[in-house]
C-alpha cells in the first residue's frame, strides 16, 4: 500500500499493537505519545491518516485536532473510551473525519482505516480528474494554467490557454466566433471576432504539427470552431 499512519496514544502497548498489526497490511507506521509530539509529527512528515486517541498529556486529542487542521487536511479518526464526547468528536469544530470507541477490536480498526484510504484516493483521483484534461498528444493542468505537448510544455498567453481550456472542455462543440469572443474575452470586450481568428492560428501553430491541417482545433465553416475529437 505505501501508506503512512500516524499513531497517538500515552498508553504504550496499546500504540504496539496497533502498530504491529497495520505493518502485517503494509502500512508505515510513526507514533506519537504526547499532543505536542502528536502535532509535531504531523508538520514534519506526511501522513495518510492519523489514528488520535482523545486522552493525551500536554494537549488534548481534541486540541491535537485543532492544530493539526490548521495546516492540514489529514484524515484523523478519534480514538475515546467516553462515549458522550462522540458528538463532539464528529462535530465540524475539531475536524475529525471518524471515531471508534474503547476498548475496540483491532480488525475494527484496520477496517475503518481501509475505508478511510480508499475514500481519499477517490477524492485524489476525482480531484486529478477535474484539474486536468488529456485528448490526444495534448495534456492541459487547470491550477497550473499549464500545456503540455507530447510531454513538453508548451508556453501559451493567458487568453489562449483560456481558449484552448473552452474548446477541450466541451469537445466537439461548435462555437460561434461571437460566443468565443463573449465567452473568453467578456461582453465589454471592445474587439471584434477577427480578434478570435488571429488567437485560433496562434494556437494551431503552437500544437498542431500542420496549422494548415488542424489535428484538433477544426473550423465549421459560416460557423464557428471546435475542438475535435474522434
Amino acid at each position: 500500500m505505501d501508506k503512512r499512519v500516524l499513531v497517538v496514544d500515552d498508553e504504550k502497548l496499546i500504540v504496539k499493537g496497533i502498530k504491529f498489526s497495520l505493518e502485517q497490511e503494509g502500512l508505515l507506521v510513526d507514533c506519537a505519545y504526547d499532543g505536542e509530539e502528536a502535532v509535531a509529527a504531523a508538520k514534519a512528515n506526511s501522513y495518510d491518516v492519523i489514528l488520535l486517541d482523545l486522552m493525551l498529556p500536554k494537549l488534548s486529542g481534541f486540541e491535537v485536532c485543532q492544530q493539526i487542521r490548521e495546516f492540514s487536511d489529514v484524515p484523523i479518526m478519534m480514538l475515546t473510551a467516553k462515549s458522550e464526547d462522540i458528538d463532539k468528536i464528529m462535530g465540524l469544530e475539531y475536524g475529525a473525519d471518524d471515531y471508534i470507541t474503547k476498548p475496540f477490536n483491532i480488525l475494527e480498526v484496520k477496517a475503518r482505516i481501509k475505508a478511510i484510504l480508499r475514500r481519499s484516493r477517490k477524492q485524489t483521483e476525482q480531484n486529478d480528474s477535474e484539474n486536468r484534461l488529456a485528448i490526444g498528444d495534448i495534456r492541459l493542468e487547470r491550477d497550473g494554467r499549464r500545456v503540455f505537448l507530447k510531454g513538453l510544455e508548451v508556453n501559451l498567453t493567458a487568453k489562449e490557454f483560456d481558449l484552448l481550456e473552452l474548446l477541450m472542455s466541451n469537445p466537439n462543440k461548435v462555437y460561434s466566433r461571437e460566443n468565443l469572443l463573449n465567452i473568453v474575452w467578456g461582453y465589454e470586450y471592445p474587439g471584434d471576432v477577427r480578434t478570435v481568428d488571429v488567437h485560433v492560428r496562434r494556437l494551431r501553430e503552437k500544437i498542431e504539427q500542420n496549422p494548415s491541417e488542424p489535428d484538433y482545433i477544426h473550423t465549421k465553416w459560416g460557423v464557428g470552431y471546435f475542438f475535435k475529437v474522434q
